[in-house]
């Protein structure tokens, strides 16, 4: 997923849950996907508790996060 997908499902507010990176519509942060996933909670059960999110939302997620640890391989290199 390049980062002009990402734009599409992935918003920073500084508004909404004080500028964390949430998905697009909700409050829902990519950190609350990614603990939920680390928990060991599955893609279906998270669909469920939450029916405004969809599977490219949790793949968007899993994509954000993958693009920010780049990020700060980079930074740190420097």
């Amino acid at each position: 997923m390049n980062i002009d997908e990402l734009s599409n499902y992935i918003v920073i507010d500084q508004g909404i849950r004080f500028g964390k990176p949430c998905i697009k519509g909700t409050r829902i942060t990519v950190g609350d996907i990614l603990q939920w996933l680390s928990e060991g909670i599955p893609i279906s059960e998270i669909l469920d508790d939450y029916p405004l999110l969809q599977e490219i939302h949790i793949k968007a997620a899993l994509s954000f996060a993958a693009r920010r640890e780049e990020i700060v391989k980079v930074i740190a290199a420097v």
